[in-house]
């Protein structure tokens, strides 16, 4: 029987947080399946996937990196994604087109603050994963632990199937629990010598096995029917239910190594074949088309579809990272963008290696891959058959929430920042740019001070251009803290033609102010006809016109219900863009009516410092109006997780590592909107 090509491929992404290791374990994957011939190292600037010279001097992954290799007869097609939470919209992006992810954790730290944020995006995309505890070698650094953080903060099932061999720096090998045997790593070997379970460790093994058997019977109908008559499982019914608690996610495999030494790896790549999916195990891919929505299988058959997730604007041309989820793409080829309703021309199509290129003739369904060529598409565009449109639901851009005012050092180089700024807002969808109506600046907008670094970093480096930069803000938003209620607003115009008339009668209050004031509803209970339905819609959107300017600084107003409860039409003057209007200039004099509140972007930060750099820690952050939320001593170090408006952190890094002598770190992650002290709205 002829074995289906797909099965044989494994799409899937490296997901931890910023310094687990995510870049050294792709290192690894890539030597030990022999793409390359040399180990690269963060801290020699010489890995395959950090090839940007930024990444290389910060020594972090800023930019999502798709790298190929083939393992065990498999070709594995994998993503390596930042661990900062600056760059979340790339690991969002890659998500959206992975069939499974690797998460990488410290042995040591366990669950940090971006590993809980990655995981979370994984279980909104459904991703099966599989857990890699990382830098078994280190001092302090204990599986268990790890494993209890990863089931007491993420709350999985963890599924351990090894056993470390030696500890912190004597760490040499792992025991396999599902076929009882050891691997071990000498110094300087490439690979693992197989052997017996050493004596030492037996006991301990087969009570380790008796646990993971008892946990995958509990969960898995097959694996419970033979423990039940056996007493045991079988190393292949283990692996099987394994294998299927990772699909539905009823359970996390955990394995474990140090990838900096190359132990654990040659495991790791086995577990990827066994446990996580291929094309064919994940549901067929859904999109709309004229309102209908439709499945494309994947088959090379099939009409073809694939979703641009990455874009590269490069001098010499665009890169389109693709994942082709059905039918089939050759060179040459014309293909439908959905989304611009236009055609465009595939002039190459490559197999991908972070920087380097091979030529592929064609790419079929399940394969990721850039296209030269293709001229309009962006990150989230469909591209589909001409003859079979379908639009595949693009990934969320963030809001950003930092913004900094750029400008050109020399006036003749106003144009030229332009067109800079516009290529970097193609390739990264969580940029923004815009021009304050109020100063006439260029003000630039992305997810954090470290992005809006490297935004301007690359104008510099890439296009040799001297940029003034501006002192950082945030993105305030305003909400109703409470309303009015009757509002009345009447819109009136003659102007010698058709004139204009609309009487509306407004209710606004607050929404789901508790959850960060996020949202708009609007409603109507106007009965009688007094005001048509078309009309409604009119004043629904005029209201939302309204929302783009509030009244205490011109922010975006979020956190509203407005209810229509009453109007009046005119036989000859009343219209839509009475409605409308009315709409709009009526919730606008309406909130100048309310009292309003001012709301600030919050990060919750988790700081790590030696304990007896812990009191000054803590009047720092009470300085920057943070409220300390919890306290832990993990490895002899203080760390602290505290809540923290994002307008005070700007230079924390800074300050933090004079308080500390350079022992502190910290790192933060969005948590929504807080209202603001009344000192803030008026700057």
């Amino acid at each position: 029987m002829r074995t289906d090509p797909l099965t044989t491929v494994r799409n899937l992404g490296i997901l931890a947080h910023v310094d687990a290791g995510k870049t050294t374990v792709t290192e690894r994957i890539l030597y030990t399946t022999g793409t390359t011939h040399k180990r690269g190292e963060v801290h020699d600037g010489t890995t395959v996937t950090d090839f940007d010279p930024q990444e290389r001097d910060r020594g972090i992954t800023i930019f999502a990196a798709a790298v190929s290799c083939a393992w065990a007869g498999h070709r594995i097609n994998l993503i390596d994604t930042p661990g900062h939470v600056d760059f979340a919209d790339e690991v969002e992006r890659s998500l959206r087109v992975l069939d499974g992810a690797v998460a990488v954790f410290d042995a040591v730290a366990g669950v940090e603050p971006q590993s809980e944020s990655v995981w979370r995006q994984a279980d909104r995309h459904g991703v099966p994963r599989i857990a890699f505890v990382n830098k078994m070698d280190r001092a302090g650094a204990d599986l268990d632990t790890a494993v209890a953080s990863i089931r007491e903060r993420l709350h999985p099932v963890p599924l351990v199937v090894q056993l470390p061999i030696g500890t912190e720096d004597g760490f040499t090998g792992v025991v396999d629990l599902p076929r009882m045997r050891a691997l071990v790593w000498a110094d300087g070997a490439d690979g693992a010598e197989e052997g017996p379970v050493p004596e030492a460790l037996r006991e301990e093994a087969a009570r380790r096995r008796r646990l993971l058997e008892e946990a995958v019977a509990e969960r898995h109908p097959a694996a419970l029917e033979e423990f039940c008559d056996r007493e045991t499982l079988t190393a292949a019914t283990l692996t099987d239910a394994l294998r299927d608690l990772t699909r539905t996610g009823d359970g996390v495999v955990v394995l474990c190594g140090s990838a900096y030494r190359n132990r654990g790896v040659e495991p790791l790549l086995d577990a990827v074949v066994a446990y996580l999916p291929s094309p064919l195990d994940v549901p067929a891919v859904r999109g709309t088309h004229d309102g209908t929505e439709q499945e494309r299988p994947a088959d090379p058959a099939a009409p073809m579809a694939a979703l641009a997730f990455k874009v590269n604007a490069t001098p010499t041309g665009r890169l389109t990272y693709l994942r082709v989820y059905s039918g089939t793409i050759e060179k040459g080829d014309t293909v439908w963008d959905a989304g611009t309703r236009r055609g465009e021309r595939v002039g190459r199509i490559l197999r991908v290696r972070a920087d380097r290129h091979d030529p592929l003739e064609r790419a079929v369904a399940g394969d990721i891959v850039a296209v030269v060529g293709l001229k309009s598409a962006r990150a989230g565009s469909t591209l589909c058959a001409p003859g079979a449109p379908l639009l595949l639901e693009p990934p969320g851009v963030p809001e950003p929430v930092v913004h900094v005012a750029v400008e050109a050092r020399r006036a003749t180089d106003t144009d030229r920042l332009a067109s800079a700024l516009a290529r970097l807002t193609e390739e990264d969808p969580s940029l923004a740019v815009r021009t304050d109506p109020e100063t006439g600046q260029t003000v630039l907008s992305g997810m954090g001070e470290l992005h809006l670094e490297v935004a301007v970093e690359r104008v510099r480096r890439e296009h040799g251009l001297e940029v003034a930069v501006g002192r950082p803000g945030v993105a305030y938003r305003e909400t109703v803290g409470e309303g009015v209620t009757g509002f009345v607003h009447r819109h009136v115009k003659q102007d010698g033609g058709a004139g204009q008339f609309a009487h509306v009668v407004l209710d606004v209050e607050p929404w789901e102010r508790d959850t960060g004031g996020d949202g708009f509803v609007f409603r109507s209970t106007v009965v009688g006809g007094r005001v048509p339905q078309e009309y409604v819609r009119a004043v629904e959107a005029g209201c939302r016109d309204a929302l783009a300017e509030g009244p205490l600084g011109g922010h975006p107003v979020t956190g509203l219900r407005v209810t229509l409860t009453d109007g009046q039409t005119h036989v000859k003057d009343s219209s839509d863009t009475a409605f409308r209007t009315a709409g709009r200039f009526g919730l606008r004099d309406a909130l100048r009516a309310s009292e309003m509140v001012l709301l600030e972007p919050v990060v919750e930060v988790t700081v790590t410092v030696p304990e007896d750099g812990l009191g000054g820690v803590l009047g720092d952050l009470a300085a920057r109006r943070g409220r300390v939320t919890g306290s832990d001593t993990r490895g002899g170090a203080a760390v602290v997780t505290a809540t923290v408006p994002l307008a005070e952190l700007f230079g924390y890094a800074t300050r933090l590592r004079s308080r500390t002598q350079g022992r502190g770190t910290f790192t933060a992650r969005p948590t929504g909107y807080a209202p603001a002290p009344a000192a803030t709205a008026a700057r």
